[in-house]
């Protein structure tokens, strides 16, 4: 028997042949994984198995089963009826797939009303559903609203309002991107125990390390169509196309080293601590030599982003000192290139402006535009085009580009290639080592993945509730942690 049987999907949008002939089986008990860069296709198909594809877009299929109900064959009421009690879907983004303005419970309990399940004991099993997914206090969890959960919780919560129809097929699409790691890793052991307990688990990833701790199968999708597939031992230890090796390569963490670089002391950081609501950052202190590389790791909010607008002069501390040993340049690269970039702006009068704002002479800004495009990798063509025309790697480069029209001497990086692929994040990370080297900058790199601080920094400060549990060389620190929450970290993560 097979949970999912799909035969022969392709799907066109635009008169464009996205998925082209995919094959999929899936058996209860059992986790099978779709891996591959954005526009792969990989959502899409999953999507298709929800009957839930975009406006535009058309599917045919030669044959699709979902828990034995002939899916091909249903009208929309039809698919209403199979989603959430056959079939049910796991987003990304909890906060925005959650109803702001209802509290955890009635989400949870809202799959069990549209199938009319368990009345009169409904708020039982919100319950026992919310214990299921290991959110602690599940009553006092019930009655909260979405922004009063983390982000670990709300995607627990988003799970147990998945499981409430009891659905024989999982689709998990993405739903632990932009988690933390040690969250990640809780939430991808849940996901393999509903498999254990015999649901069929369908898991869409870009990254091969979440893929390895959860999934029994990996196919690997490019451009449309499956190019690879097998257990995920086989296709990880032995995989036989370049770009299979290529997504698996940019997924693995191998500690920078780079000994002999180790210049002035640019910055000392005495006892700062700020505070909000609550302490953001208590009691920082440590240096920042030029030339070198700093990650400052931790889970969301540890400090780090409010650590980093310090170091920026964008937030002043309450207490100790920020010290430059003298009058430095510094320039912050943002998380969310497409928030940070005026939308109505093309991407060339956007760093214009920064060249103006640089006194950069008006006559010499057209030329400096096209040579800081060029310099992060980026055809000047791409000037005239706007945020949203540009893909999420090329707006991370002109991000960077936007930065170094000012000449920094030192940059910092809050998460800056967080929401990229493994191959995409490769390219951006290799740019700013190049870039480092070129123009001798000194780099603070904010991020919660440990496989990104591996990459690019020297030196790393772990950071949790606030306080610097453990700092130093990436190497030492990485490879013998001596705070238990460090060691948490790295066996979440490496």
């Amino acid at each position: 028997m097979t949970a999912i049987r799909l035969r022969g999907l392709r799907i066109e949008i635009d008169a464009q042949r996205v998925v082209d002939g995919v094959d999929l089986d899936v058996a209860p008990g059992e986790c099978v994984a779709i891996v591959g860069e954005s526009g792969a296709g990989k959502s899409l198909t999953a999507r298709a198995l929800l009957g839930m594809l975009p406006d535009g877009a058309h599917m045919t299929v030669e044959e699709l089963r979902v828990d034995d109900t002939d899916a091909a064959a249903l009208s929309e009421n039809g698919w209403r009826g199979l989603r959430g009690r056959r079939i049910a879907l796991v987003s990304q983004d909890a906060l925005a797939a959650l109803d702001p303005l209802r509290r955890i419970g009635r989400e949870v309990a809202e799959p069990m009303q549209i199938h009319g399940l368990h009345r009169g004991r409904r708020d039982e099993r919100v319950v026992q559903l919310l214990g299921s997914v290991s959110l602690p206090e599940p009553e006092q969890r019930a009655r909260s609203h979405p922004h009063e959960l983390s982000g670990g919780m709300r995607q627990r919560a988003l799970i147990a309002s998945a499981l409430a129809a009891d659905p024989a097929v999982l689709v998990a699409d993405e739903a632990t991107t932009a988690l933390d790691a040690t969250v990640q890793a809780r939430i991808l052991s849940l996901l393999r125990s509903i498999a254990d307990r015999g649901r069929a688990v369908l898991f869409i990833s870009h990254d091969f390390a979440a893929v390895r701790r959860v999934a029994d199968r990996v196919l690997v999708m490019r451009e449309g169509r499956i190019i690879e597939q097998g257990t995920v031992t086989e296709v990880m230890t032995s995989p036989r196309e370049a770009y299979t090796r290529s997504l698996i390569e940019a997924s693995i963490a191998t500690p920078r080293t780079r000994d002999g670089v180790s210049g002035e002391v640019l910055l000392q950081v005495r006892d700062a601590s700020k505070r909000f609501k609550r302490p953001a950052v208590v009691g920082a202190s440590f240096t920042l030599a030029a030339g070198r590389t700093l990650g400052i790791v931790g889970e969301s909010g540890s400090g780090k982003t409010t650590l980093a607008r310090m170091l920026v002069g964008v937030e002043r501390p309450d207490e100790g000192s920020i010290d430059w040993a003298r009058a430095q340049r510094v320039q912050l690269v943002h998380q969310n290139p497409l928030g940070a970039f005026d939308s109505r702006w093309t991407i060339g009068r956007s760093i214009t402006e920064a060249l103006q704002a640089a006194g950069t002479p008006r006559r010499e800004r057209r030329r400096a535009v096209d040579r800081l495009l060029s310099e992060v990798g980026l055809d000047d063509a791409l000037a005239a085009r706007r945020p949203r025309q540009l893909s999420g790697g090329q707006r991370q480069r002109a991000a960077i580009a936007r930065a170094l029209a000012a000449d920094p001497q030192v940059l910092v990086l809050d998460e800056p290639v967080s929401a990229l692929d493994p191959t995409v994040r490769a390219r951006v990370l290799d740019l700013l080592s190049r870039l480092q080297v070129e123009r001798q900058l000194t780099m603070v790199f904010v991020s919660h993945d440990l496989a990104v601080i591996a990459a690019v920094c020297d030196d790393v400060l772990v950071m949790r509730d606030g306080v610097i549990v453990e700092q130093g060389r990436v190497a030492d620190v990485f490879t013998a942690p001596q705070h238990p929450f460090t060691r948490e970290l790295v066996a979440a993560a490496l």
